[in-house]
């Protein structure tokens, strides 16, 4: 993919969350029903990595389900990590307990090495993936995550299906509204509006790209990063269809 249009797409998405962060941060703070499945499932101790983790929906959820051992959120918004940290300080600490938030942009190369542990039981990266541009990216990005990880540690994600639903097909847009060639681009690669209104305020609307996987792709990705998929299974949102979640396991 031309370097030019890796920079444009990204700086679409950067744009998106610089303008619409405290918005969209309120329409995400509910915890998603396949989030709450997989953690349910997940040990009650350890030391957890959350990539993207927004304005701390996870973190919450962990601290509340009286979890131990330490939670690490990561995200490039820095209006999202502010939310964040004032909802962890309304919280008590006992001191089995640790949260922590880095300001890190998962694009770039180097962003698993500015962390507080060399190595987690565990990792969530919810929502995340379909942000990332390109193939080799990803699998760059994963390779990353896998060197966070022992054997038999989980890299728990989820993607977005938004084909599933009638409502968000709607809202594709076409590249050529952002001066993008379609040629240039993978399968899969889509332009969506976001669109918010508060009460007695016109609506907004802004753009973002997402890309939506398949299974034969992230199949892909686990096998070419030494994960195998453990389990997966749909959920949230219309019908239950919306999100993609999987497990894998670290070999």
């Amino acid at each position: 993919m031309k370097p030019e249009v890796i920079k444009s797409i990204v700086d679409i998405n950067r744009q998106f969350y610089q303008n619409f962060g405290d918005a969209f941060a309120a329409t995400r703070r509910r915890i998603q029903p396949g989030v709450r499945s997989l953690l349910e499932s997940l040990p009650s101790y350890g030391h957890w990595l959350d990539l993207g983790c927004g304005s701390a929906t996870l973190a919450l959820e962990w601290l509340k389900s009286k979890r131990t051992g330490s939670y690490t959120g990561l995200d490039f918004s820095e209006i999202l990590l502010t939310e964040a940290m004032h909802t962890v300080r309304s919280i008590d600490l006992t001191a089995d307990r640790e949260v922590f938030f880095r300001q890190v942009d998962l694009s770039t190369p180097d962003w698993h090495q500015k962390l507080p542990r060399k190595y987690y039981d565990g990792i969530f990266c919810f929502a995340v993936m379909h942000h990332i541009l390109g193939f080799q990216n990803r699998l760059n990005f994963i390779q990353q995550v896998r060197t966070l990880l022992p054997s038999g540690a989980i890299f728990a994600h989820s993607n977005w299906q938004f084909q599933n639903s009638p409502r968000l097909v709607a809202r594709i847009q076409p590249w050529s509204s952002v001066g993008i060639d379609e040629q240039d681009l993978e399968a899969g690669d889509t332009l969506l509006d976001w669109r918010y209104q508060l009460p007695g305020q016109p609506e907004v609307i802004g753009i973002r790209y997402v890309h939506l996987f398949d299974k034969d792709e992230l199949q892909r990705l686990a096998e070419q990063s030494d994960f195998a998929v453990i389990e997966s299974f749909e959920s949230d949102g219309e019908g239950g269809r919306l999100g993609l979640y999987q497990r894998w396991q670290a070999i």
